[in-house]
């Protein structure tokens, strides 16, 4: 089939990009983004990759339609044996039954057709989930009938198998009844095959002797109302059976059967019926996948929103370590405590601008003789900043679990993750008290290596040696925590006075400029530090993104795949021939009246037995030939 490659390579390609999660977060109609991904995946997989590769296989014909419509008793009284199971218990089709002759047993036993539906053979009913495989002397070569399951069934996943089933049809037989022919689940359906361009004909049952034509007429005036005009009708009359699952005197289902055995028997009229649904369904994803493709922007433009929900959150845990960074609060407590251990506060803070010297000679004094105060001001330090941390990811983490479940798609991914795990985002992690305590310590590191860095210099190197290299960097760090805003009291002069009072000292050892220079170096430093922590913190939250977000170029992955598709649909080879090129798009079948005087003509004419014709609207149409029939000739 080397002219179809290119159509054939376009869909394999559409299909590898729909082969993902695409739709995970509740953004917009995410469960009806999802249901028309599926049915994007089933009718690629079920019906256009298989049909394309094997347009000469023969045709599948679903019966389909509403509960109680009578689909089970119709394909059994056309193949003149018991198939299906009909009755009064619904949902009564558990699993589908597709009935073949002995001539296309093996074609429809391989997974050629439906390849997700394993196959079952023999009789019973089936098991859900399964394609029940049934051979009939009585159904012609060529073509198969598949008895699907209710397209209203109360249970939803018959629903949607009765979908899919449809999907994959290239020829849907659409059977309701003279009491329920107006209602609106069916006409569903019955759009979205005049929107794919379906094969379609509609078989009207259990019609009352009293509303002969009549009831005809009014679903042939829904029909034209719903852009259907001209689609193949038959009536099967309503008679008395002996039992309820007695199949239909031969009579009544003659027009069917003589109309599907003229289709089987006529090469072209498969092809024609082939091409057209193929056109049909091949320009239907010029339309549904640019749709699919914006649900696919609409996933990350929620994904955006979270991602950024969570930076603003960690952004603003930053900006409350910074506050207490510089508000002098770490200055307070514990660490204001062992300051005045450390260095003694009593009246140094009156004699600051007199005694510097002396004040010198006092830390010198404390550091030579006495590290444990140093130590504990250490210690103290270090406790001070991790708690500040820990508070800072705290807080960010429960302004971002706020952020999440306010908003829809936050809140479902929260649901997904479970109440355990949802708990757990809210407060930070088990491992920030280590991540905390290393980057305090590495910190610490950091500024004793900025000391020596600037001690190296000839003027300070006797200066750093009469404070020592550890004395000199708790300085710098108390430098660093150097505002008082947010104290009050007496608590502002002791805290800033410890503050300056290190500021000063640091000032005689290094200079004005380079004590700027070394505390700035420290602060951000630190802040770095934290902004790794809490990126690691944020990192939890992004993970559950990450694990579902679609792959990004989807959405323009997905457009250009269609583009591919659309530019290639007239690739369709010719049904029964070798085919010298490309095919252009299939006519649909015209309809016309036959001996059985249960067709209604259609909007174009053609020459032929299956004379093809086209809607007022010039496109294709979902309607199937109703010309001369294999009796007929």
């Amino acid at each position: 089939m080397k002219e179809s490659e290119g159509l054939l390579g376009a869909l394999r390609e559409l299909r590898r990009h729909l082969d993902h999660e695409l739709f995970p977060l509740a953004a917009g109609d995410a469960a009806a983004d999802r249901r028309t991904l599926r049915e994007l995946t089933g009718q690629l997989d079920d019906y256009l990759i298989p049909r394309l590769k094997a347009v000469d296989a023969p045709l599948l014909a679903v019966v389909g339609g509403s509960t109680g419509a009578g689909k089970s008793t119709l394909v059994n009284s056309l193949v003149g044996a018991d198939v299906a199971e009909p009755g009064v218990l619904r949902p009564t089709t558990l699993a589908p039954t597709l009935v073949t002759g002995p001539a296309d047993r093996d074609w429809f036993t391989g997974l050629h057709v439906l390849p997700g539906l394993p196959r079952v053979t023999g009789r019973g009913p089936g098991e859900p989930g399964t394609l029940r495989v049934v051979v009939a002397e009585a159904v012609p070569p060529g073509l198969a009938l598949l008895d699907a399951p209710d397209i209203d069934s109360v249970v939803a996943a018959n629903r949607e198998l009765a979908a899919q089933l449809l999907a994959a049809a290239d020829l849907w037989l659409f059977t309701t009844t003279a009491a329920r022919y107006a209602d609106e689940v069916p006409w569903g359906f019955l759009r979205a095959a005049r929107e794919r361009s379906t094969a379609l004909a509609v078989i009207l049952s259990r019609v009352p002797p009293e509303a002969t034509g009549v009831v005809a007429g009014d679903l042939r005036r829904l029909l034209e109302a719903n852009g259907l005009g001209g689609t193949r009708l038959f009536e099967v009359p309503e008679l008395p059976l002996p039992e309820e699952n007695a199949r239909l005197p031969r009579e009544a289902v003659r027009p069917v059967a003589d109309w599907l055995a003229g289709i089987a028997a006529d090469a072209a009229a498969r092809a024609d019926v082939v091409r057209q649904t193929l056109s049909g369904a091949l320009e239907s994803l010029a339309a549904r996948v640019p749709v699919l493709a914006d649900a696919v922007d609409r996933q990350h433009a929620a994904a955006t929103e979270l991602r950024e929900a969570v930076a603003a959150a960690y952004a603003a845990g930053t900006a409350r370590f910074d506050e207490g960074m510089l508000d002098g609060s770490l200055l307070r407590g514990e660490v204001l405590a062992r300051w005045q251990d450390f260095i003694g506060t009593g009246d140094l803070m009156r004699s600051l601008e007199s005694r510097v010297g002396w004040l010198r000679d006092r830390v010198v004094a404390l550091f030579t003789g006495r590290p444990a105060p140093e130590s504990e001001l250490r210690v103290a330090l270090e406790s001070g900043v991790e708690a500040l941390i820990r508070s800072s990811a705290d807080s960010a983490a429960e302004l971002a679990l706020e952020s999440w479940s306010s908003r829809p798609a936050g809140r479902a991914l929260l649901e997904r993750a479970g109440v355990a795990e949802a708990g757990r985002l809210g407060r930070s992690s088990p491992e920030l008290r280590r991540a905390a305590e290393e980057a305090v310590r590495g910190w610490q590191g950091y500024v004793l290596d900025l000391v020596r860095q600037e001690g190296a210099e000839r003027r300070t190197t006797a200066r750093i040696a009469s404070y020592g290299v550890n004395g000199a960097g708790l300085l710098l760090m108390i430098a660093v925590f150097a505002s008082t805003g947010g104290l009050t009291g007496i608590e502002v002069g002791i805290a800033g006075g410890t503050s300056v009072l290190s500021q000063k000292i640091l000032e005689a050892v290094f200079g004005d400029q380079a004590v700027r220079t070394l505390t700035m170096k420290a602060r951000d430093d630190l802040r770095t530090r934290v902004e790794h922590i809490l990126d690691a913190e944020a990192a939890r939250f992004t993970a559950l993104l990450d694990a579902v977000e679609p792959p990004g170029g989807a959405a323009a992955a997905l457009r250009a795949a269609a583009r591919a598709v659309r530019e290639h649909r007239d690739e369709i080879p010719a049904s029964g021939r070798s085919g010298t090129g490309p095919v252009t798009e299939a006519e649909p079948y015209g309809t016309g009246e036959g001996p059985h005087g249960t067709g209604q003509e259609g909007s174009g004419t053609g020459e032929g037995p299956h004379g093809a014709g086209r809607g007022a609207d010039g496109g294709v149409r979902g309607r199937v030939a109703a010309g001369k029939r294999a009796g007929d000739r």
